[in-house]
């Protein structure tokens, strides 16, 4: 890894290897949903509660100021009202990632999607603009198409996982398979670090915190939580409950009580 990305990935990733990154690009993909109307109060929420990153799409990038939180900006996107949602295009380029003062950039690829052939070939092209220029790849690979029955399954998320990892990328983010012995077995599989996607909205808070745990014991370099945390009626006190879990081992009950809630 040359000098250039070391440096920026420490702006992400702190000392222990493990990261707490909120993804707020949801805005391309369905709009201004609850919780990021606002992208600067919700942006100061969460450097409150030491978020380590937020990624968002460039046009945001440019107009809040993320303090001394890391910045990772999305070179991918595609709405929801698209005919063919999963065929995630490229929408900005590494040098304007750059100049808006990325510390990393990231690619949204689905595995199984139509389109999965463009998707990988730009994977591949900007994991080589990203070596040369000394950026951090986060790549988001999900198992999305006709012949996935079970986006959480072992195997595909594993296959997944690996193929991120085989194109260069630094941080794969995940789907979470359910339980720690599974999940393990990607972790071991996959030579990237790996981090876990939130997903939909969780029924309780209690749910994304025992998943985060549980990941974390099966090896996971931390989390790319959104919809769970911008959407937590208190979005600092989730961070921090989250943080505490990824950085300092709390248990469950622990970082419930952070969140004043009881288990």
């Amino acid at each position: 890894m040359n000098e250039g990305k070391a440096r920026r990935l420490k702006r992400i990733m702190q000392q222990d290897n493990r990261t707490v990154i909120v993804p707020m690009d949801h805005g391309v993909t369905v709009g201004p949903i609850q919780g990021i109307v606002d992208m600067q109060q919700i942006t100061n929420q969460l450097v409150e509660g030491n978020a380590d990153a937020i990624l968002v799409h460039k046009g945001i990038a440019k107009r809040i100021d993320t303090k001394n939180a890391g910045l990772i900006v999305m070179l991918s996107g595609m709405s929801n009202l698209s005919p063919n949602i999963n065929s995630k295009v490229q929408v900005c380029s590494i040098q304007e990632a750059i100049r808006i003062g990325a510390d990393a950039v990231s690619v949204h690829v689905n595995i199984g999607a139509q389109d999965e052939d463009k998707m990988l070939k730009n994977l591949g092209k900007v994991a080589d603009q990203c070596e040369m220029y000394g950026l951090p790849l986060l790549a988001m690979m999900y198992p999305r198409g006709p012949k996935i029955q079970n986006e959480h399954a072992q195997d595909v998320v594993a296959h997944a996982a690996r193929i991120g990892a085989e194109l260069g990328a630094d941080i794969i983010k995940a789907n979470y398979t359910g339980n720690i012995d599974t999940f393990k077995a990607v972790i071991e599989s996959c030579p990237a670090p790996v981090v876990i996607a939130g997903g939909p909205k969780c029924k309780t808070c209690e749910e994304i915190l025992q998943t985060t745990h549980d990941s974390l014991k099966a090896g996971s370099a931390g989390l790319s939580i959104g919809r769970n945390v911008f959407q937590y009626d208190n979005p600092t006190l989730m961070i921090k409950a989250l943080s505490a879990l990824v950085h300092k081992n709390a248990s469950v009950e622990q970082a419930l009580k952070i969140l004043g809630e009881k288990q």
